[in-house]
């Protein structure tokens, strides 16, 4: 599959120098050697699309006897999508769900009303020297899918579409771009992809969906004659033609889909479009209603105090 033509701007196009609404550069945060940018949610922008968390972690060397310990937690009215570059995590959830998640398989779960679950590093991998680099987003639900059951589904590589076109790989992890679809299902109207270009690639983001933003893992890009390295969220005005150009070899995540049914609060885990749902979920925490993670019982992360 080659990737549909899309109308270059020119260079000095003033309309396409203008197509760049926000530049979000993520919130540095070390967790004990362990860096995360946060990029969603920002000030300038809450959400692109349903996204409103993403967070890159890594990359980092973690030595023997290192690694990722997200003890159990609770979330509701949103799925979480965990999707690594490199190493490996171990997923368990309230559901009974126990994934190993290596790069380039899908981890989508969706919360709904109320699920709990645990990430941590699984021991035969804490035993050796390893890369980890990955990102974590969360999509809000729909307000008529907020209360819906809770649901864990995990998508092997071979099961997502790649779309491979001079120098351009796109893998489409969810939702649909470029006339290729996910096969996880989805609450809303979204795209979210995986993209690797080779330096002197260029490749168009189509204006289909009304919100769309460009993250930029690795390497450094151009757009209309503006360059952006590493670690940048870069969102986008609706129905403007873009170009995406790579300076150096890189690694973009491509995101966003149909703007959300209305604002969103967010306290730690929880999202929802109602507050007194998030008092709820405080309490339910509280007095340990969100059940329990079989084969990770023993520990869990405490309401914050804030």
């Amino acid at each position: 599959m080659t990737l549909p033509h899309v109308p270059d701007p020119m260079p000095g196009d003033a309309r396409a120098a203008d197509a760049i609404e926000t530049v979000i550069v993520p919130r540095a945060r070390d967790l004990g050697g362990f860096e995360v940018r946060r990029a969603l949610p920002a000030a300038q922008k809450q959400m692109v699309g349903p996204f409103i968390f993403f967070d890159q972690f890594g990359p980092v060397m973690m030595q023997s006897g290192q690694g990722i310990d997200v003890r159990p937690h609770p979330h509701i009215g949103l799925s979480t999508v965990t999707w690594l570059f490199d190493g490996s995590i171990f997923h368990r959830d309230s559901l009974g769900s126990e994934q190993p998640i290596s790069p380039g398989e899908l981890n989508w779960m969706t919360a709904g009303k109320g699920i709990v679950h645990s990430e941590r590093t699984a021991p035969a991998d804490l035993a050796q020297t390893r890369k980890v680099f990955g990102i974590q987003s969360w999509v809000a639900l729909p307000k008529q899918h907020e209360d819906t059951a809770p649901a864990f589904d995990h998508v092997a590589m071979e099961r997502l579409p790649v779309i491979e076109d001079h120098g351009i790989s796109v893998r489409v992890v969810a939702g649909s771009i470029y006339g290729a679809k996910s096969p996880v299902k989805t609450h809303s109207d979204l795209f979210y992809a995986d993209v690797q270009l080779q330096a002197g690639a260029a490749l168009p983001l189509p204006a289909d969906h009304e919100e769309r933003g460009v993250y930029v893992a690795e390497g450094v890009i151009e757009i209309a004659e503006q360059v952006f390295e590493d670690g940048r969220l870069l969102v986008f005005r609706p129905g403007d033609l873009i170009t995406i150009r790579a300076r150096t070899n890189a690694r973009l995540m491509l995101l966003g889909g149909e703007p959300m049914d209305g604002p969103r609060h967010i306290w730690w885990n929880f999202v929802s479009s109602s507050r007194d749902k998030i008092e709820a979920a405080k309490d339910d925490w509280k007095q340990a209603r969100f059940g329990i993670v079989p084969g990770d019982e023993r520990d869990f992360i405490p309401l914050p105090d804030r």
